[in-house]
């Protein structure tokens, strides 16, 4: 668990306010939206694009595992 409080620092940040959770959604939103626009450029160049596209990738999935957390640990399931 301390990996994962570590790996998500804005999931585990909420003590029950429902604006903090709201706060942190956003700012995975923002993260995978940043980072989708700054790597979908990059994909493009002909040699390393798949490394790019295979990053992208990773990063869509941090920013949904975040959200899911933040969640979870705003129902006090985790």
């Amino acid at each position: 668990m301390s990996t994962l409080k570590k790996l998500f620092p804005f999931s585990f940040g909420l003590s029950g306010d429902v604006i903090k959770l709201i706060i942190s959604i956003i700012i995975y939103l923002v993260i995978g939206a940043v980072g989708g626009v700054i790597i979908g450029f990059l994909s493009g160049l002909a040699v390393i694009g798949w490394l790019f596209a295979i990053i992208g990738s990773l990063l869509g999935i941090y920013t949904l595992v975040g959200i899911v957390l933040a969640v979870l640990n705003f129902l006090k399931i985790v």
